[in-house]
């Protein structure tokens, strides 16, 4: 059974940065493409970046520019550099496999910006 742990968020105020990191059980981590997704209230989860396993990298329109996803394979973890965050960044962040596994997904990681 693959346990997801994701961590890194708070509050932060707008223009501020943040690093989520997402560690990952299993062997065969570094042979799966990663993403991050994260669900506003209200809203549907939505998949914000994805890493390839040899590291190609792809961002939704929203957040290019501004967020930076990388892998360590040694340490079977995702990360997400989010610089100048805005408020409608706010959300709770999760990291899966892309695409997503039912299985692979945490608890997330709530992410709040407002000053």
């Amino acid at each position: 059974q693959v346990q997801v742990v994701e961590s890194g968020g708070g509050l932060v105020q707008p223009g501020g940065s943040l690093r989520l990191s997402c560690a990952a059980s299993g062997s065969e981590f570094s042979d799966y493409a990663m993403g991050w997704y994260r669900q506003a209230p209200g809203k549907q989860r939505n998949l914000v970046a994805r890493i390839s396993s040899i590291r190609s990298t792809n961002y939704a329109d929203s957040v290019k520019g501004r967020f930076t996803i990388s892998r360590d394979n040694a340490k079977n973890t995702v990360y997400l550099q989010m610089n100048s965050l805005k408020p409608e960044d706010t959300a709770v962040y999760y990291c899966n496999r892309h695409p997503p596994r039912l299985s692979w997904w945490g608890q997330g990681t709530q992410v709040t910006v407002s000053s």
